[in-house]
């Protein structure tokens, strides 16, 4: 399970809610497996959705330097 990420840990590399993460796996949009109840996302598939994300509702997010 080393190369799976759930939805929080999935929500910090693209910048958004993890309840987005969960819509977007829901509607099929980032590829998952579900189990039980979590979603596991594969590494590799999560960063070639990355690259390719721009939310309509919101535009491309950037995370803040600290």
């Amino acid at each position: 399970l080393d190369n799976y990420l759930n939805v929080v840990e999935a929500a910090a590399i693209l910048g958004v809610h993890w309840e987005t993460v969960k819509r977007l796996c829901r509607e099929g949009r980032i590829p998952a497996e579900k189990v039980h109840n979590t979603w596991l996302i594969h590494r590799e598939q999560l960063q070639e959705f990355a690259a390719t994300y721009d939310d309509p509702r919101r535009g491309k997010r950037r995370k803040r330097n600290a």
